[in-house]
């Protein structure tokens, strides 16, 4: 797995990233906010994120980041009160841990969001239209499909909401261009349409005043 860890305390991350290289993983280290900006859009399977950092805060950061980015998030934190953990998990994270933590126990977290370990397939699918989220590969049947990056982001959360109305706003707040700016309404409806014409089928439904539907024709 390629995993984004957030973490300023050196002895602990020095540790972390020689356990994760260990079980063969590739690990991008940050040490605070800055540095997390600058990496959150490139492409993770999973990241690490210490809520406590120098320069701000890991929930307030979480926000940024997850705009740019679908992995999962699992927080690291020394505050183990409920409100804390409650908070953490209503914002979107996938997984919650305090310190102190044993090596064991954070990597049988991770090994829940390990696809090839548990199994799982990392393509998705809706009708004729597949998307393999470790690859990023989008093929229409056995066409492939050449998206740029903010089309492959579009696709991607409608494709992983498949059968479910994904709103414009969500989308909107969600998606961000490659200059780091948010992807507005006009411009929404221009990438939309784009997609629509590069995948050649009409498997995204306009939902009238509301957003789009992924669902299969």
């Amino acid at each position: 797995m390629d995993i984004l860890l957030i973490e300023d305390n050196k002895l602990i991350s020095k540790s972390l990233v020689y356990t994760l290289k260990s079980k063969g993983h590739a690990v991008t280290l940050c040490e605070n906010c800055e540095q997390t900006i600058v990496h959150a859009g490139e492409e993770f399977d999973l990241i690490i994120m210490d809520v406590t950092l120098p320069d701000g805060n890991g929930f307030e950061l979480y926000r940024d980041v997850s705009r740019v980015n679908t992995a999962p998030v699992i927080f690291l934190t020394a505050m183990d009160d409920e409100d804390h953990i409650v908070g953490g998990l209503e914002l979107g994270a996938a997984d919650y841990i305090t310190k102190p933590f044993s090596t064991r126990e954070l990597l049988a977290r991770i090994r829940r969001f390990d696809k090839k370990a548990t199994g799982q397939s990392t393509v998705l699918s809706v009708g004729n239209i597949y998307v393999d989220t470790e690859s990023h590969v989008v093929r229409n049947g056995d066409t492939p499909v050449e998206l740029t990056a903010l089309e492959y982001r579009i696709l991607l959360m409608l494709m992983q909401n498949a059968g479910k109305v994904v709103t414009r706003e969500r989308i909107m707040e969600k998606i961000w261009d490659i200059a780091g700016n948010f992807v507005n309404d006009n411009t929404l409806t221009v990438y939309i349409k784009r997609i629509r014409q590069k995948l050649n089928t009409d498997c995204i439904r306009t939902v009238k005043g509301i957003g789009y539907k992924m669902e299969a024709v």
